[in-house]
């Protein structure tokens, strides 16, 4: 088991929960959380038991973004460029990480989420948002843009548009007006965010988990490429789900009528 700072992991039936720990700070991103951050979601990642995992943060607030302390006495970066590393390459940083993961990700957005927090919680595939949770896409107010993820997210989930006026006025939305806009999935009152989070958690960990990372990659890569590219290449991603224990168990659970009993194999 890998040692994380800042950062919570917990595995139990099938789903990992990871969560962001400095409550004292709004969970706002230290160096060592951004590294254990990228190491938790490879551990889960690489761990057959996990099916489906949770993200989400300790005490009042998501994520207040990257700690501008850290950030000022370069335990993050440097405002001047110096010291900057001879190889420019994000394939460790948390934004490339959480996109490339192929377990499925649920953001349970317990409070406000500003800045790089607001890339993270868009990263994920759902949110299930707290009445008490807010998207703050304040970055032109701090002199930054949407740099770990969101200039690549906002156009896909909102359009041009929508996430021109989001991106570029710098607002801050509710709860409801995340869902009215679709950035969110659902909206619950506090004390039913983990438990609805953990609900939709058990519900996809019931399904065939290879399938549905399978689902998942090929959804990824279709961002990407042409429908014909993609309809190739998810048959090619079709033909070994064939060939799997689980297909076989669907099958034959679906002929006895009874849930299935996926294994992962």
């Amino acid at each position: 088991m890998s040692e994380y700072n800042d950062l919570l992991y917990d595995v139990s039936e099938h789903v990992a929960t990871i969560t962001l720990n400095r409550p004292d700070r709004l969970n706002a991103i230290s160096g060592p959380m951004l590294e254990s951050f990228s190491q938790a979601f490879r551990d889960a990642d690489a761990d057959r038991d996990v099916r489906v995992i949770i993200l989400t943060g300790a005490g009042r607030g998501f994520c207040a973004g990257l700690d501008l302390k850290d950030l000022s006495s370069g335990g993050i970066g440097s405002g001047n460029g110096a010291g900057l590393p001879a190889k420019f390459d994000l394939q460790a940083s948390p934004p490339i990480v959480l996109h490339t993961t192929d377990k499925p990700v649920i953001c349970a957005l317990n409070g406000p989420a500003a800045g790089y927090g607001m890339d993270i919680a868009l990263g994920c595939d759902m949110r299930v948002a707290s009445t008490k949770s807010k998207l703050a896409a304040v970055f032109a107010k701090r002199g930054v843009l949407p740099e770990s993820g969101g200039s690549w997210l906002l156009p896909r989930l909102l359009g041009w548009a929508k996430a021109a006026e989001v991106a570029f006025r710098g607002q801050t939305l509710s709860a409801e007006e995340s869902l009215e806009l679709g950035l969110v999935n659902a909206v619950v009152e506090p004390d039913q965010l983990m438990s609805t989070a953990h609900e939709w958690a058990a519900e996809i960990a019931a399904n065939a988990p290879l399938a549905v990372q399978a689902t998942k990659r090929m959804m990824r890569l279709g961002l990407e490429e042409t429908f014909e590219a993609n309809v190739h290449h998810v048959y090619l991603q079709l033909l070994p789900l064939f060939g799997t224990e689980d297909f076989k168990e669907g099958v034959k659970s679906f002929l006895e009528k009874r849930p299935p009993q996926f294994q992962g194999r």
